[in-house]
């Protein structure tokens, strides 16, 4: 019997993000297996992404299974790819769950910009 892959998952990210960069380099060290794709969209974009470079640099995106996911659920999604992880992007499935953390998340993107003015 052999045992299929789990779908690969690209992430979006902005490699100019002192923030953004510490977490991403975590996500990598965790990411042992090699399913995700990380894209640095700080410079020029990622032509194979439907979305503008604005778009991208101003929420949390990644494409999994051909689905191109913003916010909460594009964390869940790079969360499911790692195995350490995993748990807690399969409870994302659940509407309720997924509706409170990206709840999280927006109140979050109001303070970014304080953080990130800190870390640099």
């Amino acid at each position: 019997m052999h045992a299929t892959a789990a779908p690969r998952v690209k992430v979006w990210f902005d490699g100019a993000c002192p923030m953004c960069i510490r977490e991403i380099a975590l996500m990598k060290r965790l990411d042992r297996k090699g399913a995700i794709d990380f894209v640095d969209v700080s410079t020029d974009g990622d032509p194979t992404c439907p979305i503008d470079q604005t778009e991208l640099l101003s929420r949390f995106h990644a494409e999994e299974n051909g689905r191109v996911l913003s916010g909460a659920a594009a964390f869940a999604a790079m969360w499911r790819a790692i195995p350490l992880l995993r748990p807690i992007g399969v409870l994302a499935r659940n509407r309720v769950v997924l509706a409170v953390l990206e709840r999280l998340y927006r109140l979050f993107l109001r303070v970014r910009p304080y953080i990130q003015k800190r870390l640099r």
